[in-house]
């Protein structure tokens, strides 16, 4: 791995080859200026290369001469060798050392790499459900006038095929297939009660292709899948349109109850899933009837509203969902832009608060194949947890609210292009540095960001523990937005948007309350079960905090508790991943009924002692801070002027 030394921090980084050089900064610790976020605009980012060589593009903001010197901008140089780099006076802003950071793999858990993805794919048989069949007919003739239905099912049989349902949709548009095609067809076939039901027909040269679905309260996501090799071709992601109703699932649910919005809410779903399954085609250059099957995981709620089906008992004591596993729905009924007779299948959810999104991560996870007590936490709109292994499962849902989702934060957005993901704050300048996804210019800040901030700002004095902006600070970053504080992490003039983008107060107050809910759900969890952090030999993190939430930012808002980070792995969309594993095995599907049997719930809104944990959490990073000493001796160090280590 190139290494890349900063001076005049004299600070030293290992990165992959390829690294952006501004991120190495960023990982190093070594503050440079970058208003735009690696958009290449502002030309803050000027950094002179002494020693060695970086790969780079053309900028107006570099003259000639200043790139015959060494001069380039950080933001576009991208580290293939060792190389020394001198940040020059006019790009540090300060003259004071910036507080030093703890190495990358000090700092992180481990993302698991796409080839450990793929291991825990073939962790199950690839035997899908759906599949096409290629069957060649011979054309009727006045010798042989069996008709369509039954010359097809006599090929399927000879293939094996027998018996096969059909139903009148995949009847209705038998007799013009089977001609349109010249009699070599393709049947696709799904399995259901035991036996296969005819989908439709289609070419025999068409692909099978699944659409795997997370259906989050804030945020929709999807893959487009081969489910004959289980490769992924195509993901998209957008805002759940259910959001407009409501917040969290709660709203939604009192909502629901009300005239016709349960049906609205199923049909804001629908869409949102329709425009994603159209994106996919347009990115896969392909068409809707090549898809086969389709495999959604989502909460009880969305479950419950996604199919339209009532959910009001969820949020009533005692708490009972209208169902557990929800029979497949053919397509057409739901109103999906894909074959009418394509089977939809949901995952199993175990209880009102605890549904198919945390079953199938948790499968992905390998919690019902594990010796080691692994603790599986979900960070969303709910925070959802599962603790146990191969043996037990104990799992809980808080509450969390939107906010690491983009959702009640001013500038809030998902983790998509332009979003803030990282952030860094000079402890002398108070100035921020920023790095966005896809290095565009800021539109907003996604929840890895948001960690990143409020940390920073926590730690440079920028707030005290209340979340209280210092408007003692002599900085123009802090300023009155619609009568209340706040904190401009980007100018109007370095943004996509054209206005300042900014944390507020209000935005703070949101956030807080959001990792409290996370923390206390965890502990109350391990404390039911008479353990403490340390007895956890494995975490996993899933949620769509991308590749860049840094663990110790999370312990230093309290999200999570002061844990050895070597034991943490980030596992992405588990959601997602175990909906694909749903799509491409039947084995993994079985398995996530069985894990959701087993699996026992503990119910949070009745446990006094998750309100007082609750409560004792609303503070950064915590009212104890005896549990967090790693924090505490931060804060001394930055209190004192002091770098660390």
């Amino acid at each position: 791995m190139p290494k890349v030394t900063f001076y005049p921090d004299n600070q030293s980084i290992e990165v992959a080859a390829g690294e952006n050089l501004l991120r190495a900064a960023m990982l190093a610790g070594v503050h440079v200026n970058a208003s735009c976020g690696g958009a290449q605009t502002c030309g803050k980012c000027r950094v002179v290369v002494d020693e060695g060589k970086v790969s780079t593009l053309p900028s107006a903001k570099i003259t000639p001469q200043e790139a015959a010197d060494g001069y380039v901008l950080a933001c576009s140089a991208t580290v293939d060798e060792d190389v020394v780099v001198r940040v020059p006076v006019e790009s540090r802003l300060g003259d004071k050392r910036v507080l030093a950071r703890k190495r990358r793999e000090k700092r992180h858990g481990r993302l698991l790499t796409a080839e450990e993805l793929e291991n825990i794919i073939s962790n199950w048989p690839l035997e899908p459900a759906a599949r096409r069949v290629k069957v060649e007919l011979e054309p009727p003739s006045l010798s042989d006038p069996t008709a369509d239905l039954e010359r097809l099912k006599r090929g399927l049989a000879a293939t094996g095929f027998k018996p096969v349902a059909v139903g009148p949709r995949a009847l209705s548009t038998l007799p013009r297939a089977l001609r349109e095609h010249d009699w070599s067809v393709s049947a696709i076939l799904v399995e259901e009660g035991g036996g296969h039901r005819l989908v439709s027909v289609a070419p025999a040269g068409a692909r099978s292709l699944g659409v795997a679905v997370d259906i989050g309260t804030t945020t929709i996501a999807a893959e487009l899948v081969d489910i004959e090799n289980g490769g992924v071709i195509a993901r998209a992601g957008d805002y759940n349109a259910q959001v407009s109703c409501g917040e969290d699932v709660i709203s939604r649910i009192v909502y629901s109850g009300k005239g016709d919005n349960l049906k609205r809410l199923q049909r804001l779903a629908v869409e949102t899933v329709n425009g994603l399954i159209e994106e996919l085609m347009v990115e896969a250059g392909t068409r809707a009837d090549e898809i086969v099957d389709v495999a959604t995981a989502g909460n009880t709620a969305m479950t419950h509203l996604f199919l339209g089906v009532d959910p009001r008992n969820i949020r009533q004591e005692p708490y009972v969902p209208a169902f557990r596993q929800a029979p497949p729905v053919k397509a057409g009924d739901l109103g999906l832009a894909v074959p009418p007779g394509v089977a939809v299948r949901t995952a199993p959810c175990p209880a009102s608060y605890v549904g198919g999104d945390i079953v199938v991560g948790a499968l992905a996870a390998g919690l019902c194949k594990t010796d080691k007590l692994t603790l599986y936490v979900d960070v969303g709109t709910n925070g959802e947890m599962v603790l146990g292994n191969a043996e037990w499962l104990l799992s809980c849902s808080c509450s969390a609210g939107p906010a690491f989702e983009g959702g009640a934060i001013k500038h809030g957005m998902r983790a998509a292009s332009g979003a803030i993901e990282q952030l860094r704050i000079n402890q002398d300048t108070f100035e921020p540095m920023i790095l966005t996804i896809g290095g565009r210019r800021a539109k907003g800040i996604c929840g890895s960001g948001l960690i990143d901030a409020v940390a920073e700002m926590f730690l440079t004095g920028v707030i005290d523990g209340r979340g209280k902006l210092n408007r003692d600070l002599t900085t123009e970053r802090i300023r009155e937005d619609d009568g209340q504080a706040a904190y401009v992490l980007v100018r109007a003039e370095d943004s996509a948007t054209g206005y300042d983008i900014v944390l507020t107060e209000a935005d703070l107050d949101n956030l807080i309350r959001t990792k409290a809910a996370v923390h206390a759900g965890i502990l109350t969890l391990l404390e039911s079960m008479k353990l403490t952090p340390d007895d956890v030999e494995e975490i996993i993190i899933a949620g769509g905090f991308g590749h860049y939430l840094e663990l110790d930012k999370a312990v230093a808002i309290g999200l999570l508790p002061e844990i050895p980070f070597e034991r943490v792995k980030f596992l992405g969309n588990g959601s997602l991943l175990g909906a694909r594993l749903m799509l491409l095995s039947k084995r993994a599907t079985s398995d996530a009924a069985d894990l959701a049997s087993r699996m026992t719930y503990l119910e949070l809104s009745t446990d006094a002692s998750f309100m007082d944990r609750y409560v004792a959490a609303l503070f950064l990073p915590h009212t104890d801070m005896e549990a967090f000493p790693s924090v505490a001796s931060l804060l001394g160090r930055t209190a004192n002027g002091q770098a660390g280590e």
